[in-house]
């Protein structure tokens, strides 16, 4: 297993062994178990209280927001960090301070967004 394919060839091999493991173990996991469906077992289970009404249930657009901004100032941070340690090195001064300040305008925008929209108010 030497030579270019061969780290191909064991990352294969252990990509054959981890979907045989896991078709084994659901496989005895399926004949091993017991299986005795009554109608109380098969009710809908939602924290210990019986389910009413039907399954649609409205969603404030305010959450995807909530969502969007996390994942704005989630992002910041992710790349933030790598890009203050990658600035020090040299030969990387004002290209990546120029990529950054771009970056950081995409962030701003989010912001910028997210305030017009009002979210960014204590309510």
């Amino acid at each position: 297993m030497d030579g270019y394919l061969g780290g191909y060839a064991v990352v294969g091999l252990v990509l054959v062994a981890g979907v045989l493991f896991v078709t084994v173990s659901f496989g005895a996991n399926r004949l091993l178990r017991p299986d005795r469906p009554t109608a109380q077992k098969l009710l809908t289970y939602e924290c210990g209280v019986d389910p009413v009404g039907g399954g649609w249930a409205q969603s404030y657009v305010r959450y995807y927001v909530f969502t969007f901004l996390y994942v704005v100032f989630a992002v910041d941070a992710v790349f933030l960090f790598p890009w203050a340690t990658v600035f020090d090195a040299p030969g990387f001064g004002l290209a990546t301070l120029v990529e950054m300040f771009v970056f950081l305008g995409f962030v701003a925008v989010g912001i910028l967004y997210a305030w017009r929209k009002g979210v960014l108010s204590w309510v």
